[in-house]
């Protein structure tokens, strides 16, 4: 059986994260995982320096964490690149997977999408997009139809929270997921799946996400 996380963040992308990526990776080897979805946030806090444009150059210092984790992964733990995509004027955080870095690279501000276009360009390259917590304060619930599934377990989210994201989920049949959110060294590492297949590549975490080959952890399944 294999584990992977699919939410955690770095300090040097991050602003509330305080936990370098060789750092955040040798906390989840030592935990036990498999590999982890770098998942920082794509967001207008992220990129406040560069006001409405997020320039290639920006988007070039969002993948640096990434870049800077494949290369000390190895051959026994697998990295790929996810982004927690939060839009102008909006507290609601997104987790998209399948994300390549050409495909990134290659995009207009992606920030001054809003939902519809978001889940129609993200569907459009092929990825999948789920709600992060959303039922954290001042979220408002997306429109199911646009989202691929939830994140009903988040380790930064209270029980309350949780149990109403996973009823929400199974009100409107959608696909779950979890995640740790881990964003410090002193974060507990609780969250993620469990899998009988390795996932290696992006092509492997879309087939298990699509084919729900999963079991979701959270503190009381490690």
């Amino acid at each position: 059986m294999y584990k992977y996380e699919l939410h955690c963040h770095t300090g040097d992308v991050s602003l509330c994260a305080k936990i370098s990526p060789e750092d955040l990776l040798r906390r989840y080897r030592d935990a036990g995982y498999r590999g982890l979805v770098l998942t920082n946030h794509f967001s207008p806090m992220t990129f406040w320096r560069a006001g409405m444009l997020q320039t290639k150059k920006q988007v070039e210092m969002y993948l640096s964490a990434y870049r800077r984790m494949l290369e000390c992964a190895g051959d026994d733990f697998t990295v790929l690149l996810g982004l927690e995509l939060r839009h102008y004027a909006t507290a609601n955080d997104y987790l998209v997977y399948g994300v390549e870095e050409d495909w990134l690279l290659r995009q207009p501000n992606i920030l001054l999408w809003g939902e519809k276009k978001m889940s129609k360009r993200i569907r459009e390259a092929g990825y999948l997009v789920y709600q992060a917590h959303p039922f954290r304060k001042f979220i408002y619930r997306c429109d199911p139809a646009l989202l691929d599934g939830i994140e009903v377990f988040n380790g930064h989210t209270d029980a309350a929270g949780n149990e109403a994201a996973l009823r929400w989920a199974r009100q409107h049949n959608k696909p779950m997921i979890s995640g740790s959110d881990t964003h410090t060294a002193e974060d507990p590492i609780c969250g993620g799946i469990v899998t009988e297949k390795q996932i290696r590549s992006n092509t492997d975490l879309l087939e298990t996400l699509r084919g729900g080959d999963y079991t979701i952890l959270n503190r009381d399944a490690q």
